[in-house]
């Protein structure tokens, strides 16, 4: 295809909706708001479900408790309400001459949603009952019209929709648009590589996913649609990957043995055998001439600062600087405290530079930074600030990287600076978010030794055990311990509000903990608030604190063994489990109790887990299976646009394939400069050009 063709077949494919047929300016209002503005995006509006006409059955057919699907005409319908108050709604469909009755209880909401004469599809188990075939709460699909996805017996697609627009409407306008616009969209996988991944060309795989013939197309259609999205975002991490190796040239900092010696002296404490292999790898990365980009993935205990302390002594060694940054004021004091205390008496210069400091604090550090007088920085993200000049930076670590947003080491690349980067997380990922979110990264993963932190008991309350719960947890605090008491909000203004921390705080001060030392800390109050509550806390001034998420990550109070978690069905699985990970730091064993007035099933499903496991990452994959990846981190968060039809669970293997893809064929075309990965280029820097900080070069 020419350039001239190529051009012309952008612009049909750009053509508003409004021009389409069938479609027309009000329908284009209503199409708007399912952000379909062009013909390319009706083509790529992807069906959430099917509906399968294609296992139609007879009445007479039907074997007891098999799922099977009757299409009739509804012939009668019967409402009841019995003296209780249950109601009863009894629907009897005809089929030829044979009757099938659905019934359902409690859901006097349906009754308006029948009327005789209407076509349905009841899907679901039947059973003989008084001589004849019932279903208990089918599933119900309404037929509109002649529907001729009925007789001939098809899987029907099922579209989101606006008010405005119904399922037939939708369906007839994507159905033209494909038929005239699939033929135009280019191939942008080459014919090698779709031999290589076993997928269809883009046309078929647009026309099956929208008209399917059966599921195995749908299947087929999906597959290539999921390959193609997938590797489209593992190219961009790996030209990212691959122009970080090339373009930056960093300077190659040995840990010889003379200077491992002396760190692994200066540590109180001998590395555990999987801290040393991290090590060991951080160190070959420190010894090349680009900048390393390494995830250090530890679950809580697991002695990550240790590991990074080490790598940054490497630096010093050189003479180097190396900064280290925490997402909180509060994590980056306590990180700088426990940093200083580790290396006291040694000739290491170590400062703490955050948004708090005064003007001209913050001048006199700068001018010691670029001075070359400061050999660790750590802070907050004002470290990198434009205003900070380093001397000569070697290392920067990152502290729970996914807090600052994707495009954080970005900016410090920006600073003139080509330092090593080394980005740690605590938080429990999965591994198919790990090669989405940081696919731009290597990985180490720490193992938490067994010997560390003490035993947590974890427990899922209600009502009816909470005075109960309180009982147990003043017994501790009398016995010398101290707890923290956990809520997801900091005030609604809703006095009713268990959730609210200031509310909560109150009620436990006047009530079930009045005798003790209570104090609060949330994200609304200044640096200086939440460093006086933490410092008080952390001596022992402080008996309970009541808190929100803020205590997530990475604060070390050894003492707190009792922990409550009010509303925890709001928090994440991996959220919930890095709070417990605040009891656990200490000899004594540890008990937490999660309350919840929540009934809904997935929560309770949630929840069970977190009381049933202590492994950070299985809660994860738990959570990732629940609640899909948006929760664990939000596209605002990382800066990704959104999946349009991959699974991260579902297409692990096809994300495991296209990375090794990705990877191949930017080690053999870094810019993807060769005309046959043209098209494929075009996607890749449309998509994630902006959301990873990719020029368009070349």
């Amino acid at each position: 295809m020419t350039k001239t063709d190529s051009k012309a077949t952008i612009q049909q494919l750009t053509q508003p909706v409004q021009f389409l047929k069938g479609v027309g300016p009000h329908r284009a209002e209503l199409l708007e708001k399912l952000g379909l503005r062009t013909a390319a995006d009706m083509l790529f509006f992807f069906p959430r479900k099917y509906q399968d006409f294609t296992q139609q059955s007879e009445i007479d057919e039907i074997v007891d408790d098999e799922l099977v699907s009757v299409v009739g005409t509804i012939d009668d319908i019967d409402h009841t309400v019995a003296s209780t108050g249950k109601h009863v709604l009894y629907v009897l469909l005809r089929r030829d001459n044979q009757f099938l009755r659905a019934v359902w209880f409690n859901q006097p909401f349906l009754v308006h949603k029948f009327q005789i004469g209407q076509r349905v599809m009841f899907q679901g188990k039947a059973r003989m009952v008084g001589g004849r075939f019932q279903m208990s709460h089918p599933t119900v699909t309404w037929i509109q019209g002649d529907d001729s996805a009925v007789e001939a017996q098809q899987l029907l697609p099922v579209y989101r929709l606006t008010d405005g627009i119904n399922q037939r409407q939708i369906r007839e306008m994507v159905a033209r648009t494909v038929d005239e616009y699939a033929p135009l969209v280019e191939e942008a996988i080459p014919n090698e590589l779709r031999g290589h991944a076993a997928v269809c060309d883009i046309g078929k795989a647009i026309r099956q996913i929208h008209a399917p013939a059966n599921f195995q197309e749908v299947e087929d259609a999906r597959g290539r649609l999921v390959y193609q999205e997938l590797l489209i975002l593992q190219l961009a991490l790996a030209i990212r990957r691959h122009r970080v190796r090339t373009s930056s040239v960093a300077r190659q900092l040995e840990m010889t043995p003379k200077i491992r010696a002396r760190i692994l002296r200066r540590l109180p404490f001998e590395l555990t055998e999987s801290q040393v292999e991290a090590l060991d790898v951080i160190a070959d990365d420190l010894n090349r001439p680009y900048p390393m980009n390494r995830l250090l993935h530890g679950d809580v205990g697991s002695g990550k600062t240790a590991v990074a302390v080490c790598s940054m002594l490497v630096a010093v060694a050189h003479g180097c600087q190396a900064a280290f940054m925490a997402p909180t004021e509060i994590l980056a004091g306590q990180h700088f405290r426990s940093i200083t205390e580790l290396l006291a008496g040694s000739r290491v210069r170590i400062e703490l530079l955050t948004g708090s400091l005064k003007s001209a604090q913050r001048k006199k550090l700068n001018q010691a930074i670029a001075a070359g007088e400061v050999d660790i920085v750590v802070g907050t993200q004002a470290v990198a600030s434009s205003k900070v000049e380093f001397n000569q930076l070697g290392l920067v670590v990152i502290d729970e990287q996914h807090k600052f947003g994707v495009k954080r080491r970005a900016s410090l690349k920006q600073s003139g600076h080509d330092p090593h980067y080394l980005v740690m997380t605590a938080t429990p990922i999965p591994r198919t978010v790990s090669m989405t979110l940081f696919g731009d990264l290597d990985m180490s993963v720490l193992e938490r030794p067994e010997n560390v932190g003490s035993i947590v008991n974890t427990y899922l309350g209600n009502e009816n055990t909470r005075a109960e719960w309180w009982k147990f947890f003043t017994k501790k605090l009398r016995d010398g311990r101290q707890g923290f008491v956990i809520a997801p909000l900091v005030d609604s203004g809703d006095e009713s509000n268990l959730g609210s921390a200031e509310r909560l705080y109150e009620s436990l001060a006047n009530g079930p903990l009045e005798e003790f030392r209570l104090d609060v800390l949330h994200g609304r109050q200044t640096a200086e608030e939440k460093e006086l509550a933490l410092r008080a806390f952390a001596d022992g001034h402080t008996q309970v604190i009541v808190a929100t998420g803020v205590v997530e990550v990475g604060i070390n109070v050894p003492n707190a063994t009792v922990m409550t978690i009010e509303s925890a069905e709001r928090f994440g699985l991996s959220q919930l489990h890095q709070l417990r990970g605040r009891i656990s730091r200490g000899t004594h064993p540890g008990f937490v109790c999660a309350f919840t007035s929540s009934d809904d099933q997935m929560d309770n499903e949630r929840l069970k887990a977190f009381v049933e496991s202590n492994d950070g990452f299985k809660l994860a994959e738990t959570d990732l299976r629940l609640r899909g990846p948006g929760n664990l981190f939000s596209t605002q968060q990382t800066g990704f646009p959104p999946l349009m039809i991959a699974d991260l669970i579902r297409d692990e293997k096809i994300l495991s394939a296209t990375q090794q893809d990705a990877r191949r064929i930017i080690s053999q075309d870094p810019d993807l400069s060769a005309a046959e990965y043209q098209r494929l280029r075009r996607l890749v820097f449309a998509r994630y050009g902006k959301a990873l900080d990719l020029s368009d070069v070349g």
